[in-house]
């Protein structure tokens, strides 16, 4: 039987969220699109799994950019015009903030009240008396440029219209958030820590993170907050599948492409391991550049010197080690009382942060996230989800060995447990139903991502998001080709990677203009 057509408008190899979010923009437009996807199941990392007959999240699945329902942020509106419908529960506070060595303890709530002051400024004002003005102008700050980068993303400006219309972003863009807190505003030294607290959500520390990138995120989940699928992150990936092929988007699944077939600098197809060849007049591809560069382009003459340097300039960002656990007590007998919670056992500071992520283990900043007090259905009643997350770089992880792996990666999880269960006051491994550690090795395994990548290249000064706005065609190194995962413009998050496909969506709909 004749599995796939002659010939499509589109293949978008992997049947994640940027890659669905792709395929069903394209769809909508009455383009003919085939999704091949590697695994059983739709999403990606955007995905859950059983144990002892329960699910489990796996970890940090909160979804940004959507806003409540009465003022909705772009991926609600994006979703609700593609006719996605999600069960979304709203998380109950933004992060509680633990710094122990700096006597920091404070939770933060996300919001604007209606006159535009922010619900965290009060808080933080009510600890650090004075401070609420300039906490309020900095979020006010962030706001414009998070519209800005949005309006970018759609649009195309002159540099003189872009200082007249975006100048907060074009003032700030050559910045990094250091040093914008640092001279911009007046605030002490322990409110820019509670500020800083979303770092590790980008990878990056303070002094190299762009101010763009950071005002984006503070102004995302302290504007809308976040929220989670009640059906677990797999609930929205199958909701993303069925809409896909309600549109007419062939989703095939367990079809993993080995090469992208490029004639005269031009895409024309992809060829499966399980060895069909298919045709196509552009591809967005989920793989990593690196990937796609070193050894799925055929033949390998095809591919540009410049593309290569290009990949192996990129530095890879943060991937994820969790220890994600189903426990036999409920939150409040193990005394777990926040949703989400940062925790230092260090005085704060991103740039040491940042040098512990390049060694496995010894890590002193530590997510936590309690699943049940945004789903309070997620487990049976009495006991408790809870993932500890720590975002180490790449590297860490090279030199470890096969034969020692399972051993080190038990090794760092009780480590990161006793590290959590001291500042609770309860031995967490007493109460273990079950457990699942997710590495930089799992996601390698499960995703193909290049080192396990799920945050795509660092947000650094080096490469800001302005500056590849500004130069997003010159990524363009064979004709037909886009990327379309968190490697690609806007980055890490499932909101960014929704994103993502749109952006992919757009470079290929004026592609299909400019041929015509």
């Amino acid at each position: 039987m004749n599995f796939y057509k002659d010939h499509y408008d589109v293949i978008v190899i992997g049947g994640a969220l940027a890659g669905m979010s792709c395929a069903m923009s394209l769809a909508k437009e009455g383009k003919d699109v085939l999704i091949l996807e590697r695994h059983n199941l739709p999403g990606g990392m955007a995905t859950s799994f059983v144990r002892s007959g329960m699910e489990m999240e796996a970890t940090l699945h909160e979804m940004m950019s959507l806003g409540l329902k009465e003022d909705p942020l772009y991926i609600r509106k994006y979703l609700d015009e593609m006719g996605v419908v999600i069960d979304w529960l709203r998380v109950p506070e933004a992060y509680r903030l633990l710094s122990h060595p700096d006597g920091i303890d404070i939770t933060l709530h996300a919001g604007r009240r209606p006159d535009g002051t922010w619900v965290c400024a009060d808080e933080i004002d009510m600890i650090y008396s004075g401070t609420k003005d300039e906490i309020n102008r900095l979020l006010e700050l962030c706001r414009s440029i998070y519209e800005s980068v949005l309006f970018l993303n759609e649009h195309k400006l002159s540099k003189v219209e872009m200082l007249l219309k975006h100048e907060p972003l074009v003032k700030t863009a050559g910045y990094s958030a250091k040093e914008v807190l640092d001279s911009a505003f007046d605030l002490p030294l322990a409110v820019k820590k509670i500020l800083s607290a979303y770092w590790i959500y980008v990878g990056q520390p303070m002094s190299s993170l762009p101010f763009t990138i950071y005002a984006f995120l503070m102004a995302d989940y302290m504007m809308g907050g976040s929220f989670v699928a009640r059906g677990f992150s797999h609930e929205m990936s199958v909701a993303m599948a069925e809409k896909c092929e309600e549109l007419g988007v062939q989703f095939e699944y367990g079809q993993n492409v080995e090469k992208i077939l490029v004639k005269d600098n031009h895409v024309y197809g992809v060829r499966t391991s399980r060895g069909d060849e298919i045709h196509c007049d552009y591809i967005a591809s989920a793989p990593y550049p690196n990937t796609v560069y070193g050894k799925m382009i055929e033949p390998q003459s095809e591919v540009p010197k410049e593309a290569r340097q290009y990949a192996n300039a990129m530095p890879m960002s943060v991937t994820n080690f969790s220890v994600v656990l189903l426990l036999d007590k409920s939150p409040e007998e193990l005394n777990i009382k926040d949703y989400s919670v940062f925790s230092s056992d260090i005085p704060f500071d991103t740039d040491a942060f940042w040098a512990e992520g390049k060694k496995i283990g010894g890590w002193n900043y530590l997510t936590t996230i309690c699943l049940n007090y945004a789903n309070p259905d997620c487990v049976p009643a009495g006991m408790t989800s809870l993932s500890i997350t720590y975002l180490p770089l790449p590297e860490a992880f090279l030199n470890l060995k096969a034969d020692g792996y399972f051993a080190f990666k038990r090794k760092v999880a009780r480590e990161m447990i006793d590290r959590v269960s001291k500042h609770l006051g309860v031995d967490l491994k007493e109460h273990i139903q079950e457990i699942e550690i997710e590495s930089p090795v799992t996601m390698s395994h499960y995703t193909s991502d290049y080192r396990g990548g799920i945050y795509g290249y660092q947000h650094s000064m080096d490469n800001s998001v302005v500056g590849r706005l500004e130069d997003l065609e010159k990524e363009f190194y064979i004709k037909g080709l886009v990327g379309c995962a968190s490697h690609q413009l806007v980055g890490d998050g499932m909101a960014c990677n929704i994103n993502n496909g749109r952006i992919a969506t757009k470079a290929i709909l004026e592609w299909m203009k400019e041929a015509e």
